[in-house]
């Protein structure tokens, strides 16, 4: 009796795969936007977003830590199917890695400065990418 292996089931990390193609700017953006109406909804229970500027920030780094720590996309990203991975290996990135590029992308300037595969500088540092979410199996 012989084994047989799927090599198609096994994703490819993104480092690995030479045709890794990142999503769309207009995805990403999209995604962001979501995200960051979420964030000052959310602020609008304990601050003023209008008045205070920081709270809808920490609320935006705490979804990113939160949610891509643990599922890998924030609810912005689920709904333009795409989901923030690691680099190396196409996992999670946990929620050290999440907290810090949330922290990252709420700089601004280091999502602004990107490679051929639209790693802005925080995802560089914190080794993640933006790729396509899997689409779920049809029945």
């Amino acid at each position: 009796m012989t084994a047989v292996t799927d090599t198609a089931a096994v994703p490819v990390p993104p480092a690995a795969d030479p045709t890794f193609t990142p999503p769309s700017l207009g995805r990403r953006f999209g995604a962001l936007v979501i995200d960051w109406v979420l964030c000052l909804l959310i602020a609008n229970i304990f601050a003023d977003p209008v008045r205070d500027g920081w709270p809808p920030v920490l609320v935006l780094i705490l979804e990113y830590g939160f949610f891509l720590g643990l599922f890998a996309q924030t609810p912005g990203m689920y709904v333009t199917r795409i989901r923030c991975v690691s680099w190396a290996d196409g996992g999670r990135i946990g929620l050290v890695r999440a907290l810090l590029r949330g922290v990252l992308l709420a700089l601004v300037v280091p999502a602004l400065i990107m490679d051929g595969h639209r790693r802005g500088l925080h995802d560089r540092l914190t080794g993640s990418v933006v790729a396509d979410a899997p689409r779920p199996a049809r029945r």
